[in-house]
C-alpha cells in the first residue's frame, strides 16, 4: 500500500467570480490542496454543470506566479522592481501614506478601490465600512450594470424577473445580448432542456456569430448599438397583426394605445435599414414571438454596453409586455434577480456610518478613474486630487476604458498606491505597496446569485498559501492603524456572515452550512408581476419617467435630458464616419473572465492571441490576410492585433474577445485603449461595446 497517498475528501462552495450564475461546487480537497472542481447536482439551478475555466481552477490556486508575501515597490513605477517586506512594515506604510493625504488635503483624498473579483458578499463589500468610517471618497460603481439595470427598472419597477429554471418550461427561449456558452453556461442548461423535453426554440440576438448563436435555432443577428430598434419593430409586428394581448395591456400597462402610435411607422423594413437584418427575417422573428405565449427572454449586459443601452433594455423589458408573455410559466423577461435578497448590510459595510454622517464623502465614478486620476475637476467632483489608494478585487490598468488616461493617471510620482492582489497584475505593478490576496477556497464568505435565486455559502476549505490575508483581514489591520471604529472591524468573518444572515431573517450561519445553499425565490405571482408592477399604479411603464427611476447615483449622466419617451432607437451610439468606419465590440472570451484566467496555462492554451474578428469581403478591401496584424485606432489610440477571417458579422462590424493584459499585445497597449469613458445616461456606465474606428494593415 502507497503511505503517500493523500484521502481526498469533499468541499463545498460557490463561484467567487463576476458572472451570474454563482455556481455551488463540490471541490476535491486533498493534502491541503484542491483539485477537481466541478458544479453541484443538488442546487438546482447549476444542475452540475459549470464553465471549463472554473473546473480548472487548481491552475490558478497552485499557480507558482501567486502572490504569496508583501512587496514594496524599489524600482520605478511599473518596472516590477519590488523587495519583500513585513505585513507590518507594509500595513504601517499604507496608513501613514493614507494619514498623509488627509492631513494634506482631507480625507476624501484617499479612495478605496474595489469591484467584483470576488463577488462574496465580506470580502467585496468589506472595504466601504473602511470608506465610511473614515470618510474617504465613496466608489460610484459603474462599469457593468448601470444601463441594464436602469432600463430594466425604468419598465417593471423592481430589479427581478421569473425564475430563470422556467427556461426549461419555455416553448421559445430569446438569449438577447449575452453569449452564455462561453459567460454563463447554465442557462444553456435550462434552454437546452426546453428544446430537448418541449421541442421549444433557442433564437440568439447578438451582433456576432458567437458560440451561443452557433447552437441557436433562431441565430438574430444584427449591427451593434441597434437592439432597441429590433425591438420596435418587434412590437409594430405585434400590435399591426393582431399578437398583441390587449386584455393584458389594458390590466398591467400604462399606455397602450400611445405605444402603438409611437410604433406605427417603425416596420421591419425601418428596423433593417438601422439593424442590418432583413425586413423579412425581422417579420418572421416578431411573428413567432406573437404566437408563443411562453416566450422566455434572457436579457444579457452585451448590449446595454452601448451609449443607448439603457433605452435599449427598456425596449427589450416591453415586448413581453405587449405579447402578456408574463403570464406565463415560461415566459417574460429575466434580467437580474438582485432586488430579492433585501440583505441588511450595516455590520459589512457599515452604512449606518454613512447614514449618521453630516455631508456624506463624494461619490468617484469607477468608469473614469483615467480622467480623475489625472486631476480632471468636473470628475473630481470639485474635490481635492486623489492622493492614494487600496486596490482590491480588480484590475483597472487592465479593465478600465480609456486606458491611455488611466496609464497616465496611475504614473503619477505623488499618487500612492496599495494593492492587494493575487498575481502580479499592470495594477499591482503600478503599486508601491503589494500585499498578498487569498483565493475563495482560503476564506469564509457569502454569496448570491444575480442570474438565479440562491444565497450559498462558501466556506474556508483550505489554508492559504505563504503570507497570503484576507480582504477582511487586511481592511480590520488597516483600520486599527488609522483609528477607524466598528463593529465589524472586530468581527471575524464569520460573525459577520452570521449576523448579516439574522439582520435579513434568512436564518443562522449553522442553519446554512447544514443546507449549504438557500433557494429565496418569491413566489409565480411575485416573480410574474401578477400582483401589479412595482410601481404605485402595478402598471409596466411603456413611457418611463426616467427621472423617477429608482437607481441609486449621485446624479444623472451623459445626455438624460434627450432620452426618448418611448421605446425607440437612440442615434447616440458611435456610429461609422469616413475617418473611422467600422463599429468595434470588445465582447467577452470563452476561457477569461475579464483580467482573470489570463495567467492560467488552460485558458492561455485555449484563447492562443490577441485577435480581431473581420468580414473577410472588409479583411480583402483593406488587403488584409488571416494572421495579419493591424493597427486598430480610434479617437483614443490605437492598438495591435492579428486579424482573424470571420463571416459570422454584419459588413462594417468587427469584434475582439477578451481583455488580454496590455502587455500581451505587440505594442503594449490593450483593447481598452480604444474604449471611451464618458458615461450613459442617464445613470452612468461605460459603453464598452460601443467603439467606432479605422483598420489598417500594419
Amino acid at each position: 500500500m502507497n503511505q503517500h497517498v493523500q484521502p481526498v475528501r469533499t468541499g463545498y462552495s460557490a463561484c467567487p467570480h463576476d458572472c451570474p450564475s454563482t455556481c455551488a461546487l463540490e471541490i476535491d480537497i486533498s493534502g491541503g490542496r484542491i483539485g477537481r472542481v466541478r458544479g453541484s447536482s443538488a442546487n438546482s439551478f447549476t444542475a452540475g454543470v459549470i464553465c471549463a475555466k472554473v473546473a480548472r481552477y487548481a491552475e490558478r490556486a497552485h499557480h507558482p506566479d501567486r502572490l504569496t508575501q508583501p512587496l514594496r515597490r524599489v524600482g520605478p513605477k511599473g518596472s516590477g522592481d519590488f523587495a519583500p517586506i513585513s505585513w507590518d512594515e507594509a500595513l504601517d506604510t499604507i496608513a501613514e501614506r493614507f494619514l498623509d493625504a488627509e492631513r494634506r488635503y482631507g480625507p476624501e483624498a484617499v479612495w478605496p478601490y474595489y469591484y467584483a473579483g470576488t463577488m462574496g458578499l465580506v470580502m467585496r463589500d468589506g472595504i466601504n465600512r473602511l470608506t465610511h468610517a473614515k470618510g474617504y471618497s465613496r466608489f460610484f460603481s459603474t462599469i457593468c450594470v448601470n444601463p441594464a439595470w436602469s432600463g430594466f427598472l425604468a419598465g417593471a419597477g423592481r430589479l427581478a424577473g421569473p425564475d430563470p429554471r422556467e427556461m426549461a418550461k419555455s416553448d421559445l427561449v430569446v438569449i438577447w445580448g449575452t453569449n452564455p456558452v462561453s459567460t454563463q453556461i447554465n442557462v444553456m442548461t435550462h434552454a437546452v432542456r426546453a428544446r430537448k423535453e418541449r421541442g421549444a426554440k433557442i433564437a440568439v440576438v447578438d451582433v456576432y456569430r458567437s458560440p451561443t448563436m452557433e447552437q441557436a435555432d433562431i441565430p438574430v443577428l444584427i449591427r451593434p448599438g441597434t437592439d432597441a430598434a429590433l425591438a420596435c419593430a418587434i412590437m409594430h409586428v405585434l400590435f399591426r397583426d393582431g399578437l398583441a394581448d390587449r386584455a393584458y395591456l389594458a390590466e398591467f400597462a400604462d399606455d397602450a394605445a400611445g405605444l402603438e402610435a409611437h410604433l406605427g411607422d417603425r416596420t421591419p423594413e425601418w428596423a433593417a435599414a438601422i439593424t442590418g437584418m432583413p425586413a423579412a427575417e425581422i417579420e418572421g422573428f416578431a411573428r413567432l414571438i406573437g404566437q408563443t405565449p411562453r416566450t422566455f427572454i434572457r436579457a444579457g449586459y452585451g448590449f446595454t454596453r452601448s451609449r443607448n443601452g439603457t433605452v435599449a433594455m427598456h425596449a427589450v423589458t416591453c415586448i413581453p409586455t405587449v405579447t402578456g408573455a408574463w403570464k406565463h410559466e415560461g415566459g417574460g423577461v429575466f434580467h437580474s434577480n438582485s432586488a430579492i435578497y433585501r440583505w441588511n448590510k450595516r455590520m459589512i459595510e457599515g452604512t449606518d456610518l454613512l447614514a449618521r454622517a453630516n455631508s456624506p464623502a463624494r461619490e468617484l465614478d469607477q468608469s473614469r478613474i483615467g480622467a480623475i486620476l489625472t486631476g480632471d475637476a468636473e470628475a473630481l467632483a470639485g474635490g481635492p486630487p486623489v492622493a492614494a489608494m487600496l486596490i482590491q478585487n480588480t484590475n483597472p490598468v487592465t479593465i478600465a476604458p480609456d486606458q491611455e488616461r488611466v496609464r497616465a493617471g496611475f504614473a503619477r510620482e505623488d499618487l500612492f498606491l496599495a494593492v492587494h492582489e493575487q498575481f502580479m497584475t499592470e495594477t499591482a505593478r503600478m503599486a508601491d505597496i503589494v500585499l498578498p490576496a487569498t483565493m475563495f477556497t482560503e476564506h469564509d464568505d457569502i454569496y448570491q446569485g444575480g442570474g438565479n435565486q440562491y444565497v450559498i455559502l462558501g466556506p474556508k476549505l483550505v489554508e492559504p498559501p505563504g503570507e497570503c490575508r484576507n480582504n477582511h483581514e487586511v481592511i480590520c489591520d488597516l483600520a486599527e492603524r488609522l483609528g477607524a471604529a466598528h463593529p465589524g472591524f472586530s468581527m471575524s468573518p464569520r460573525e459577520l456572515i452570521d449576523w448579516t444572515l439574522q439582520a435579513t431573517h434568512r436564518g443562522t450561519l449553522a442553519e446554512l452550512e447544514e443546507k449549504r445553499f438557500l433557494d429565496v425565490q418569491p413566489d409565480f405571482e411575485t416573480a410574474h408581476y401578477l400582483k401589479g408592477f412595482a410601481w404605485p399604479d402595478g402598471r409596466f411603464r411603456l413611457k418611463p419617467d426616467w427621472s423617477s427611476v429608482r437607481f441609486s447615483a449621485p446624479g444623472r449622466f451623459g445626455p438624460a435630458d434627450d432620452m426618448p419617451a418611448w421605446p425607440d432607437h437612440w442615434a447616440v451610439i458611435e456610429e461609422a464616419t469616413q475617418d473611422y468606419p467600422f463599429r468595434l465590440v470588445t465582447s467577452p472570451a470563452r476561457s477569461f473572465l475579464n483580467s482573470s484566467f489570463t495567467e492560467t496555462p488552460g485558458s492561455l492554451t485555449r484563447e492562443k492571441r490577441p485577435e480581431l474578428m473581420i468580414h473577410p469581403a472588409d479583411a480583402a478591401a483593406l488587403g488584409v490576410g488571416e494572421g495579419d496584424l493591424v493597427t486598430v485606432s480610434s479617437a483614443r489610440g490605437s492598438v495591435l492585433l492579428h486579424a482573424r477571417l470571420f463571416e459570422g458579422l454584419r459588413r462594417g462590424v468587427v469584434v475582439a474577445e477578451s481583455i488580454w493584459p496590455n502587455g500581451a499585445h505587440e505594442g503594449g497597449r490593450g483593447i481598452n485603449t480604444l474604449t471611451g469613458a464618458d458615461p450613459v445616461a442617464p445613470f452612468g456606465g461605460a459603453a464598452l461595446h460601443d467603439n467606432r474606428v479605422r483598420i489598417e494593415k500594419a
